[in-house]
């Protein structure tokens, strides 16, 4: 592990844009490629966790995603932002992993530009009215365990759009598809989770799926350790 940077020279370099990070981390100082780990550690967390569904696994994929990216650093040739190129990684890394345990039906549906309204029974739930719910944790998990009952297409557009509030042009770039495929998509993502969930019953959609700052150093420290035993780490 890297030793950490005096308190004066992070509060410096925690305020460069992107770019400039993967030009100094092309140009060898490994040390910045932790700022743009926690700067998109909340993003990667529930972008991957809509996928896979579980947090463990979700972290996996995040610690695999960072990994690659840095692996492949050098050829990133700023086509895209660096937040929609991690982004991309990390989906690419959990829908993956989603195939190899053959969800193979539920999945295929993210890459492609049709849409097939669900079922109005899709959020069927054995469990309280949401407006039972009195504690912010409740309605918070309520929102989580809603969620997962999307399918794929809707739940990662949600997160992106309405959890993580990227525009509509940055989500369309991360998944790879229209503008209007992912307004579409939104629209009956929001009528499947019914406005009330998380509007009537005051609970912020940012609130979910928080990657508070213990996880976020324990997830680099792994991206850190495990690119050093690779030797892809350059030690200043």
């Amino acid at each position: 592990m890297l030793p950490p940077q005096p308190a004066q020279s992070r509060s410096a370099t925690e305020e460069l844009p992107d770019e400039t990070i993967v030009r100094r981390v092309q140009a060898g100082e490994s040390a910045l490629f932790e700022i743009l780990m926690r700067r998109y550690n909340q993003r990667l967390y529930r972008v991957a966790r809509a996928v896979v569904k579980d947090d463990a696994e979700a972290e996996d994929v995040m610690q695999q995603a960072y990994v690659n990216a840095y692996a492949h650093i050098e050829q990133f040739a700023d086509r895209a932002r660096v937040s929609t190129w991690l982004t991309r990684i990390a989906l690419h890394e959990a829908l993956a992993r989603a195939r190899r345990r053959s969800r193979f039906t539920e999945i295929e549906a993210m890459t492609q530009d049709s849409d097939t309204p669900a079922g109005s029974d899709a959020l069927a739930a054995d469990g309280p009215d949401p407006e039972q719910q009195v504690s912010r944790g409740e309605l918070r998990r309520a929102l989580e365990a809603a969620l997962a009952t999307l399918p794929p297409i809707y739940r990662t557009t949600f997160v992106l759009r309405d959890v993580d509030e990227l525009s509509t042009a940055e989500a369309a770039e991360c998944l790879g598809v229209s503008e209007d495929t992912i307004k579409t998509r939104l629209h009956r993502a929001r009528a499947l989770l019914r406005d009330a969930l998380y509007e009537q019953a005051g609970l912020a959609a940012r609130d979910a799926f928080p990657f508070p700052a213990p996880r976020c150093d324990r997830m680099v420290g792994a991206v850190f350790a495990q690119l050093e035993r690779r030797g892809l780490l350059t030690v200043h």
